[in-house]
């Protein structure tokens, strides 16, 4: 980030932690810092994330009471789109029986069903998650979406809050987790969650690590009520060898690769409102603290 951020910033001087003394730096740039880490920096007059979660910066408990920003990246949304189509065609098109029967050697076709009988819902319907439903829309799939407040999107059908989420969950056939995460979304994907989908559901999680309850989901696997889970995010990265999702015939483990934003549009982002920041201009993507994102 160093190199494109000074291309951004050419007259600033970047100070890298811990290998420098930021103790008097104006602006951190961060995505996992060490909690009280900026509680050192005294001058600062903003925090910027690097990317569009600030859960990580948001759980220090001596964060200083400052602008937090975070980086929106359309590109980054078309790839988590592009990561969620691949998902939904895994389990569209049976790829996950398809696999299971040629490690047996079985030749066994299966009966193929049209995007349009295909139901998929998607909890959080923000930039990200309106992106992946509109990308799924015009693949044909009929989407649905899930938000904390009430929203509107043609052609999708849209649920708000814990009072429509029993109807959402009801009617969906594959789930795509890309909820921010908060304390009301932390443990979300658990036992009375997966009891709520149609037997036979598949779970994709894209959102947080810390939102799976992760025995509840091998527990709903080996009982058959979900047919199977992608994930891409765990509540512990890297997931040690030992964790019994690697091994679950039913589970594809990838290691938080949905996306990445590029590094040129991140350093952009952040330099504007570095220069926003200075100037006394309104700043773009502040973080409402109190929601979480």
């Amino acid at each position: 980030m160093r190199a494109p951020l000074q291309r951004e910033l050419p007259d600033a001087e970047i100070r890298k932690w811990p290998d420098e003394d930021v103790s008097d730096a104006d602006f951190a740039v961060c995505w996992r810092p060490p909690h009280g880490v900026m509680a050192g920096m005294p001058k600062l007059r903003l925090v910027h994330c690097i990317a569009a979660g600030v859960d990580n910066i948001l759980a220090d408990p001596d964060l200083p009471d400052l602008p937090l920003c975070r980086v929106v990246d359309e590109n980054h949304a078309r790839g988590m789109a592009e990561y969620v189509l691949w998902s939904v065609l895994h389990f569209h098109r049976r790829l996950d029986s398809a696999l299971r029967r040629q490690a047996e050697g079985v030749w066994a076709p299966s009966r193929q069903r049209a995007a349009g009988d295909v139901t998929v819902g998607i909890m959080g319907w923000g930039n990200i998650g309106r992106s992946v439903g509109c990308t799924l829309n015009a693949f044909g799939y009929k989407v649905r979406g899930w938000a904390r407040t009430p929203r509107e999107e043609e052609g999708i059908e849209l649920f708000t809050g814990a009072k429509e989420r029993e109807d959402f969950l009801r009617g969906t056939e594959i789930l795509i987790c890309l909820l921010p995460l908060t304390e009301e979304t932390r443990g979300i994907l658990d036992a009375d969650l997966f009891a709520g989908l149609p037997k036979g559901a598949a779970v994709v999680n894209i959102g947080r690590g810390e939102q799976l309850n992760e025995p509840d989901l091998l527990a709903a696997l080996d009982a058959g009520h979900l047919r199977g889970a992608v994930l891409d995010v765990f509540e512990q990265e890297p997931l040690p060898p030992e964790n019994p999702l690697w091994a679950h015939p039913r589970v594809i483990v990838t290691p938080h690769i949905a996306s990445t934003a590029d590094p040129r549009t991140i350093a952009a982002q952040i330099g504007a409102n570095i220069r926003h920041a200075l100037a006394g201009e309104a700043l773009v993507n502040e973080v409402d603290r109190h929601r979480g994102y």
